[in-house]
């Protein structure tokens, strides 16, 4: 499902689906951001994010403690911390996350920096759906969405639930 990630020695920058599209351009921005070049290896936390990864997909894992770099602008941070705080199984739509976050009716820009989002699931993304439930833009397809959210529903209604926390390093 996902075959491109990246972590500096402070955290992990990114988990994308490799079929993602624009990924060579936002894996271009990234590295301008952090003044660094993506090199083959593996380190601390990448080990940590793959066995994470691997009960997150199990159903034992809920929520992840890896530090991450989320390098956007303030507002795209903004937005990638309140998606945090949606809750494991839990869906809310564009026009209540910008709610959240003060920004009344600026649905459209909160698309745009979900879109933007780097670390696919470790910031969750694939959380927020249309005012009316049903799905709509999600950069690794409607179909790794709903299959997303299914994982999710089917883990929380088996009594899944630890509480989410997304550490950043800063």
């Amino acid at each position: 499902m996902f075959a491109d990630d990246a972590a500096t020695e402070d955290g992990v920058c990114l988990l994308d689906f490799a079929d993602r599209r624009g990924l060579e351009r936002e894996t271009a921005i990234l590295c301008k951001r952090l003044d660094a070049v993506v090199v083959p290896g593996r380190n601390e936390h990448l080990d940590r994010l793959s066995r994470q990864l691997d009960e997150f997909f199990d159903g034992s894992r809920a929520s992840f403690d890896i530090p991450l770099l989320m390098c956007g602008t303030p507002f795209q941070e903004t937005v990638w911390k309140e998606l945090g705080r949606i809750p494991y199984g839990e869906t809310i739509s564009y026009v209540e996350l910008a709610r959240r976050i003060g920004r009344h009716g600026a649905q459209r820009a909160v698309g745009r920096a979900n879109g933007d989002n780097r670390m696919a699931i470790l910031i969750p993304c694939h959380r927020v759906v249309r005012e009316d439930g049903t799905l709509c833009g999600y950069g690794g397809g409607l179909w790794r969405k709903q299959y997303l959210l299914d994982l999710e529903a089917r883990s929380a209604a088996s009594g899944i639930s630890p509480p989410r926390r997304i550490a950043k390093v800063g």
